[in-house]
């Protein structure tokens, strides 16, 4: 009877199983991790986003009151602001962008502009609320 060679070698001489590279991790992205590592809803963009969002939906109210009393839009055009519907899809727009924009910083460890992405939106909505 013929036997194949390889049945016959020794354990020793077997080939071990190659192992996968483990990827090193970038020494900027693991500092950023260990310096600020909060989660995106944490409580703070929780009060964020919800300031974000009242102050949109008092941009918003505030628009058809002054669209009421005969005033100029001026952001916009009338006919967007007349059309209810289509305004306050606009309003959760930006509310929504606003909430995707610190969705980016935050993921690219940029986490004082993730937080002042909600303020200066805030704080512009705010401002166009008290001018309408």
């Amino acid at each position: 009877m013929l036997y194949s060679a390889a049945l016959f070698l020794p354990a020793s001489w077997a080939q071990d199983v190659p192992v996968a590279p483990t990827p090193k991790q970038d020494a900027a992205a693991v500092a950023i991790k260990k310096s600020d590592g909060h989660k995106f809803w944490d409580g703070t963009n929780a009060w964020l986003f919800a300031g974000t969002g009242a102050s949109r939906t008092l941009d918003y109210f505030s628009t058809l009151n002054m669209r009421r009393r005969g005033r100029q839009e001026i952001l916009l055009t009338n006919d967007a602001v007349d059309n209810h519907a289509a305004f306050a899809a606009i309003e959760a727009a930006g509310t929504g962008v606003s909430i995707g924009a610190a969705y980016l910083f935050h993921r690219t460890g940029h986490h004082k502009l993730e937080r002042w992405t909600s303020i200066v939106h805030i704080s512009a909505a705010t401002t166009g609320a008290v001018r309408n």
